[in-house]
Order: structure tokens, then sequence, then C-alpha cells
């Protein structure tokens, strides 16, 4: 049997053999991803114009300034590189095959593979959104890598998937994993 379905814009499920597999994109907005990219650039550059005019300042107050900033400006450019790595190539894989169910952060075919033993599985919930909540704002904005919206419960061990979904692509996501496990 197979039956391919598209689940909102940026959501697919395949069902094939006795396979269950999900991909889940991170954006369908390309604008927003050249944006970031600029703002990349922009956000490079000027730590390297710093980095540059350091070698050229005589105060070591001005040098103490100048490596607390490259420490902060280090750690955002960290944070910009791995949001736009995966937004521009990144998705999430979910694959239920022999018994097991497969989850992946793939970015450009890399990235760890974490099995999970249907049995052992309980059931997929929706990760509700606190209406005013700033965490959940935050987490559900372009700009970060987060934002999960389906969760389950393996061995005491929750994971969460999903990221930044709506409501309603996160609950026919649900729906459809439901309805395979209840074939097995």
């Amino acid at each position: 049997m197979e039956n391919i379905q598209t689940i909102g814009k940026r959501s697919s499920v395949l069902i094939k053999d006795q396979v269950f597999s999900l991909v889940i994109l991170p954006t369908d907005d390309k604008k927003k991803v050249n944006l970031m990219f600029l703002w990349l650039l922009a956000w490079s550059v000027s730590g390297v114009i710093v980095i540059a005019n350091y070698f050229t300042l005589q105060q070591e107050s001005a040098k103490l300034f100048i490596v607390i900033w490259l420490a902060f400006w280090a750690y955002f450019e960290f944070k910009i590189v791995r949001v736009y790595m995966w937004k521009r190539f990144g998705k999430e894989k979910v694959w239920i095959k022999n018994g097991t169910l497969f989850y992946q952060q793939d970015i450009n075919g890399k990235g760890k593979i974490k099995e999970f033993d249907v049995n052992l599985v309980s059931d997929f919930d929706l990760i509700a959104l606190t209406k005013g909540s700033i965490a959940d704002t935050f987490s559900q904005t372009f700009w970060v890598k987060g934002g999960e919206r389906i969760e389950f419960t393996c061995q005491s061990k929750v994971m969460k998937f999903g990221m930044q979904l709506d409501d309603d692509d996160a609950t026919k996501i649900i729906i459809a994993l439901k309805k395979f496990l209840k074939t097995k």
C-alpha cells in the first residue's frame, strides 16, 4: 500500500511496504531565509572588523571591552549559523519500520538517528502553547531553532519533535501516526 499525503505546507507522510515515513521541513518562507543570510553576513563582517581593529588598540580597558564583545559576538555567530543551516538545509524525519520508531534532525544528509521501540512508546500528544507566554512566543519565531509541538514518552524519556508546526498540522500528524500504529 502506498499513500502519499501532504499535511500543511511543510510536512508530508508516505506509507509504503509497511513503513511509515514523515518529513517536516523547517520553513516554507525562502524570503525570510534570504534575509537571515543577509543578517548572518552583516554579523560576520562586523565581527571580522572588530577582530582586525583589536590589534591597533593601545588601552588595556578597550582591549578588555573588545574581548568581552567578541565573546558575545561569537556566541550569537554560532547560534545564527546553526539556525541558518537548519532553515536552509534541514528537515525532521520520523519513520516507523519493523517495530522501531526512528527520529532524525537531518541537515544535508547528516544527523544522529534516535531509535525507539514502538511497543514502549506511549501516546503521541500535542504540546499546547500558552497564550501570552514569552517563552512559547519566542520558541515559535522564525529566528530560532526549536518550538517542538508533538511529544511522546518512551521508557520515561520525553521525546519532542515537529518544530514550529501550527496546531492543525501537528494534530494531523498525530492522527496519521496513531492510525498507522493501530494497524500494527
